[in-house]
């Protein structure tokens, strides 16, 4: 057994495309919603708890390239890898959804 971190595997490009399904998830989640509430006539409030999802998914989607270099370059490095501010607008996505589903079944009720 090794003690080298680094494997000649696939680890970061399967954790690179595991956030692209987060940030894909997370966006088009957030615009479907918006639009499935604005159909529905829901209020404006309803609607607007969308919002942060499909802007955090936009985020991560476009911050994907950036993490996997860092995350290599840490591979290769023998670095720890520090996913603070990506975990962060994950968090922010999610618990709009979940606000803005709470929001769509009180609207409905």
């Amino acid at each position: 057994m090794s003690d080298e971190i680094w494997d000649p595997g696939l680890q970061s490009e399967r954790t690179r495309l595991a956030w692209v399904r987060t940030a894909v998830a997370l966006s088009s989640g957030g615009l479907g919603a918006m639009g499935l509430s604005a159909r529905h006539g829901l209020p404006p409030a309803a609607i607007a708890a969308f919002v942060p999802a499909a802007f955090c998914g936009a985020v991560l989607l476009l911050r994907t390239g950036i993490r996997f270099r860092r995350v290599q370059e840490a591979l290769h490095g023998g670095r720890s890898v520090d996913a603070g501010l990506d975990a962060l607008f994950a968090w922010l996505g999610t618990i709009s959804v979940a606000a803005g589903a709470l929001a769509f079944v009180l609207a409905l009720a």
